[in-house]
This record gives C-alpha cells, structure tokens and sequence, in this order.
C-alpha cells in the first residue's frame, strides 16, 4: 500500500543515512586524533584505565629522574672514596719509606701532609646538589625507586644510601689552662684539653699526658712547627703504654727537625713519664699542646700521620676506604639496573596503553572508504524514496 502521508522508505533510507553519517562522523575522529576512545563517552571503561596507566607514567618518568639523580650522586661519593684510597696508598708508602733510617723524614712528613690536607678537601668537596655522603656527620639519604600500585591504592619504594663518614679529623678540644707557666713548670693536659707556654731561654718545660685512647692523638706545636702523633689500634695490641709511644715518638720527630736551641728528651724511666722540651741560652719558643679526642670518620686522626706513624693505622683506613668505595660502588649499580628496569616498564605501559586507545589507522582508512561509499549509496537511496509519491500522482492524470 502507498500512501501519500507516510512514506516508509524514505524514513528508512532516512534512518541508514543518518547511521551511516554518524560512524563516518566517528571514524573521521579517529584518524584526526589517532585514538578510537578519546574520551570518556567513546568508552568509558577503557577510558577510565588509560587514564589510571597515563599517570602511573608521569610518574615512572619522574622516578627516572630521581634515579638519574641519584646515581649521579653516589657516583660523585665513590670516585671521591676511589681517589682517597690512591691518596691513602701513597701516605702508606711514605710511612713506609720512612723505615729507612737514611729517610729524609722532613721531606716525607711535608709529603704526607700534603696528602692528608688532598684528602681533606676531597671529603669536604664531594657532594652532589649539596649531599655529602662521605663528609662528617653524614646520614645518608634514600633514591625514590619505584611507585608500586595495588588495586586503587598507591605506595611508593626507595633505594637507601648508608653515609660512608671518611673525615680526617679528630674530635675537637676545649681549651685547658696550663698547671705552671714558670721555668721547669709542667704543663698537664688530657683528652680534650689544650695548653700554650712560653718555654725562656735555657729552661725545660715538661708535659704530662693521661689516658690517650685509640684515635686520639698528642700534637705539640714549638719552633713554627707542629709535631703530632694519633694513637692506633695496632698500639694498643702492641701492649706498650700509650702515652709513652705518643710522647717518645713526638721526641723524636723535635729531635730530628733540627730547630737550632731545641731538643726533646723522654724516659719514662727517669722524667716520671714526661716530656721535656729543652731551649738552650738565649732561645725561647712559644709552644701549644694539644689533645684531640677520637673522631667520628674512619679516617679520623690522619692529620696527625707522618713518617713514623703506624703502618698498621694507615692499612686500616686504607681498608675503610675501600669499603665505602666498595659500598657506593654496590648502590650505584642497583641504582643502574632499577632505572633500566623503570625505562623498559615504562615503554611497555605506554604500548599497553596505545592497545587500549590508539585507533587502528590502516582499518579506519578502508572504513572509511566504505562509509564514503555507503553513504553516497543512503543519499541515493533517500532520493529514490523520495520520489515514490510522483508515481502516485500519475494515477490521477
């Protein structure tokens, strides 16, 4: 039946051309953006997802900045520990050339100070965006590593970094007052404590020295010169008395600089434990003692090293060192190998995420032709339709 109020076909043809437009309209969106779901109302569910991984890879890429950072810094710590252990080798070779009782000690003992004031700065400069893992009173720090996610809930993991304290100083003194400033007077000190005399012209001072313990060391500074020695573990297992090695070995050291109208003398057996400092008519020095007590570093006391120091001692720091070389060296590694790690799971999020959103483009480009068609097919059909109530017309003629 055909009817000139209601003209099914063409509501039909309507109908396809109107579906045809839209996935054209759909599929034209796709190859503009590259995405089959580009908002929520494409799908909301893969939507949803993608948008969860999105940011999950914002902040991978995030954590691989921090680990890049982070190995940058315990690089700087290791090179600065490797450095040190060549430094430390080298006083060791000093110390034991200064076996040699034909040794230019002077000579060795500028040397070694040297090496010890390199050490010195090569501890206070390695630091990276201001962490110093080596320095005094280092703590350590922590490297975000990764972002860990379980369900909707979100936590984080870090890589922690033990500080490696390789400072070379011992800890500091207070200041003492000195028992007899006259002529023939002691001078006592101790742990801690700090003494200045003037030693006149053909007079003796004496110095008494309690307690030393390991890493702490006796340093007398008379005749512009700093005379020093840092008590060591290997003195200890010796079984001699501390305080007599500190003061014999510091007699020795005046003895041997040569400072016209100075001389040094220590026998305990005779001086009741203590040490003389002798200036000859018509000579006076200035002198200052000083007691340093154990430092916190594995390096503490080497200022006090020279060519008559321990072997033992410096093999010991030596060992330290390697240590925290070895250490960082370890941490620098794992650091490496999580941020290849975070690198390849990034790139594998992306492609997961690309599988969920990305259009297919060779498919998009034959629906698209075939929708271009179709639609060319709607409108034709839409005017075929269109033109059925003509023929009724006809019938009236």
């Amino acid at each position: 039946m055909s009817s000139i109020n209601t003209n099914s076909s063409a509501m039909v043809a309507l109908q396809t051309l109107k579906g045809i437009n839209s996935n054209l309209s759909k599929t034209q969106s796709e190859i503009s953006t590259g995405k089959s779901v580009a908002s929520a109302k494409d799908n909301s569910a893969i939507w949803a997802i993608s948008k969860v991984m999105e940011s999950d890879v914002a902040g991978f890429e995030t954590v691989s900045t921090n680990l890049a950072t982070g190995q940058s810094m315990v690089s700087v710590a290791r090179t600065a520990a490797e450095s040190i252990t060549k430094d430390l080798t080298s006083i060791k070779e000093k110390i034991v050339a200064g076996q040699d009782p034909s040794a230019d000690k002077g000579k060795l003992d500028n040397e070694i100070a040297e090496l010890v004031n390199m050490i010195d700065s090569k501890v206070k400069g390695a630091q990276f965006n201001g962490v110093n893992l080596i320095s005094a009173g280092a703590t350590g720090t922590s490297v975000l590593a990764s972002i860990d996610r379980s369900g909707s809930t979100v936590s984080t993991n870090s890589i922690s970094i033990a500080a490696q304290d390789l400072s070379t100083a011992a800890a500091a003194s207070a200041t003492g007052q000195v028992a007899a400033g006259t002529a023939g007077g002691n001078l006592t000190t101790s742990g801690g404590n700090d003494g200045s005399v003037t030693i006149g012209a053909g007079t003796t001072e004496a110095i008494a020295v309690s307690a030393l313990a390991v890493n702490e060391s006796l340093a007398v500074t008379v005749g512009g010169k700093t005379f020093s020695y840092t008590v060591t573990a290997d003195d200890v297992t010796s079984g001699s008395d501390l305080n007599d090695l500190a003061m014999s070995n510091i007699a020795s050291q005046i003895n041997s600089a040569g400072i016209t109208g100075l001389t040094a003398n220590y026998d305990p057996a005779t001086a009741a434990g203590e040490l003389g400092i002798n200036a000859a008519a018509g000579s006076t020095f200035n002198m200052a003692v000083t007691v340093r007590g154990a430092g916190t570093g594995a390096l503490a006391g080497l200022a006090g090293y020279n060519s008559s120091s321990s072997i033992a001692g410096i093999e010991a720091m030596i060992n330290a060192s390697v240590d925290a070389a070895a250490a960082f060296g370890a941490a620098e590694s794992r650091i490496e190998s999580q941020a290849s790690f975070v690198s390849d799971l990034t790139s594998a999020m992306k492609s997961g995420i690309g599988s969920l959103v990305d259009a297919d483009m060779e498919e998009a480009s034959a629906r698209l032709q075939a929708l271009q068609t179709q639609q060319q097919l709607g409108i034709q059909a839409l005017s075929i339709a269109n033109q059925q109530p003509q023929s009724i017309l006809s019938l009236f003629r």
